[in-house]
């Protein structure tokens, strides 16, 4: 009888310490990661704050539009295949080098479909604000050497290697930032200029990225397993364009319909939206990974309640603290973004519905739902499109509009919950 008592505690304590060993685990692959995020939001900050402020603030807001047209069409280089090399660094990391060869093969076969895009929207967008050359300098920057860094910042993740992504994330941040700085000390402040201190800068962190922190395969090209894979990847490619249009469309919209000048001003309070997104992006990223091998942790109501409470209330808490530090020290971060600083307050709710969309748009990308999630993104991407539209067309004043957003982004978030959870009663998708 004491030998069962005996052995029942000692394999006790064996699950204890296995627990607290896994969680060990987990924290400090947290922590590595969030290394990472705090050391590109500090980056960010001085990027936009120097880049902000020797701008005008209408050349800015052409700007940040011409990036988010970047980032958007970013996502048709290889067709989607870096999410095929992130599932694979994940789960079969030994097949990393076939899929590399596989990235660069989609790569080149999708640069005809990336030039036509970029023209397109030039002509749609930009033909009376910004020249062709500087709009095709933004392009290829984002898309031909950023969108690769990301690359290997996410293989780097699907290993576990955080602390590398971490420190990737950050040199690429700062390199973008001392590219900021150098350019304010320059005569020249004009936005044909930064365009190719802004090239320079990417090209440099590409190399790095490539040079050192790309893992070490040999290359083997396999198209059987390529095509295999070519109609998920061109379903996540699709939605991640879905997705940074129903993102990023409305800085397109404020351009057309309010001008560079209240394009700079949404600009500005969107970009300092969007850094309180970058340590949410940290948590969704390991969520992603933890339900790419057990599709069905999310099931419990309670957990996913207490999950979008705390991304909502981080988020928040994030806009407040800024708000209040410029409602206080309104020339904290230059004199151009001074100009909205009691604007800031006005947005208290976007942060919390838009990090929310994305975070449930993650959802479905963890359980290879990619279909579904294309066509939730299409249908969030229209709504945005009109009901932006709507706002523009009953305010010009930017105050009211930063306000009348808050509802906007609400309902994006309610339409994206209904959506998304409908979605997840479905069985998950192995890939």
């Amino acid at each position: 009888m004491a030998g069962s008592v005996e052995s029942s505690r000692r394999r006790t304590l064996s699950r204890v310490a296995a627990l607290l060993s896994e969680r060990r685990g987990l924290l400090r692959d947290y922590m590595a990661a969030i290394s990472g995020a705090g050391g590109r939001l500090v980056f960010s900050l001085a990027y936009f704050v120097f880049l902000a402020n020797t701008l005008s603030l209408a050349d800015f807001g052409v700007f940040a539009t011409a990036s988010a047209a970047g980032v958007m069409l970013s996502r048709i280089l290889g067709f989607g295949f870096i999410s095929t090399l992130y599932r694979v660094a994940t789960v079969k990391p030994r097949l990393i080098g076939t899929f590399t060869a596989g990235f660069l093969l989609m790569a080149v076969l999708s640069l005809p479909l990336l030039a036509a895009g970029s023209w397109l929207v030039h002509a749609l967008f930009f033909g009376a604000t910004l020249a062709l050359p500087i709009f095709a300098a933004v392009i290829v920057a984002e898309a031909l050497l950023w969108r690769p860094v990301e690359l290997a910042i996410i293989v780097n993740n699907g290993l576990g290697a955080f602390g590398r992504a971490s420190l990737l994330t950050i040199l690429g941040t700062a390199m973008r930032a001392l590219a900021a700085t150098l350019f304010m000390l320059q005569a020249d402040a004009s936005l044909a200029h930064w365009s190719l201190w802004y090239l320079g800068a990417n090209a440099l962190v590409a190399a790095i990225a490539f040079g050192f922190f790309y893992p070490r395969q040999r290359l083997r090209f396999e198209p059987r397993l390529y095509w295999r894979r070519l109609s998920d990847s061109l379903a996540i490619a699709g939605a991640e364009i879905l997705f940074y249009l129903q993102m990023e469309f409305d800085k397109f919209i404020v351009l057309a319909m309010g001008g560079a000048q209240l394009a700079g001003i949404y600009a500005v309070i969107m970009r300092l939206v969007d850094l309180t997104a970058i340590p949410i992006r940290t948590f969704t990223m390991m969520l992603v990974q933890k339900m790419m091998r057990t599709p069905a942790m999310l099931s419990s109501l309670k957990l996913r309640g207490g999950i979008e409470l705390a991304v909502f209330c981080v988020s928040t808490a994030a806009l407040c603290a800024l708000a209040l530090v410029l409602h206080f020290f309104p020339n904290a971060l230059g004199r151009n973004i001074a100009q909205t600083a009691g604007l800031v307050i006005l947005a208290f709710a976007i942060p919390g519905a838009r990090n929310l969309v994305e975070y449930q748009a993650e959802l479905l990308f963890a359980r290879g739902q990619t279909v579904l999630r294309a066509v939730n993104l299409a249908l969030l991407g229209a709504a945005k499109a009109l009901l932006l539209a709507f706002a523009l067309s009953a305010t010009s004043n930017a105050g009211d509009l930063i306000w009348s957003l808050n509802g906007v982004f609400a309902l994006l978030y309610l339409v994206s919950a209904a959506l998304t959870y409908s979605a997840l009663r479905l069985p998950a998708k192995r890939a």
